[in-house]
């Protein structure tokens, strides 16, 4: 089983960065391919980005392309989602999901184990 908690959320002005980082648990993480979903007021939940288990691989959401940056750290059992230029329209829980023994995947119910999420609010 693998816990997951995200940490590095706030409030930032549009155009600042942020780095949100999923601190995970248990002897799969690094055998996970992780990623990052948000999910704003009022809409369903969506993709932001996805890395397989060796960090060798990414991918992206057209929105997010060439601001955020997916990276991991085996080591410390952790994945950060560094978010720069962000703009109002980020403004959203985000969350960090393990999906054990598969490949990167940009589909959230390919995923099976979730955090609680980190608010990021960005103002305008």
């Amino acid at each position: 089983q693998v816990q997951l908690v995200e940490t590095g959320g706030g409030l930032v002005q549009g155009g600042g960065s942020l780095r949100l980082s999923c601190a995970g648990s248990g002897r799969t993480f690094s055998m996970s391919a992780m990623g990052w979903f948000r999910q704003a007021p009022g809409k369903e939940r969506e993709f932001v980005a996805t890395i397989n288990w060796s960090g060798s691989n990414t991918r992206y959401a057209d929105s997010v392309k060439g601001r955020f940056t997916i990276s991991r750290d085996n080591a410390k059992n952790t994945v950060h989602l560094q978010m720069n230029s962000l703009k109002s329209e980020d403004t959203a829980i985000y969350f960090c999901a393990a999906r054990v023994g598969g490949d990167l995947d940009h589909r959230a119910y390919r995923y099976d184990y979730w955090g609680r999420g980190t608010q990021v609010t960005v103002s305008s």
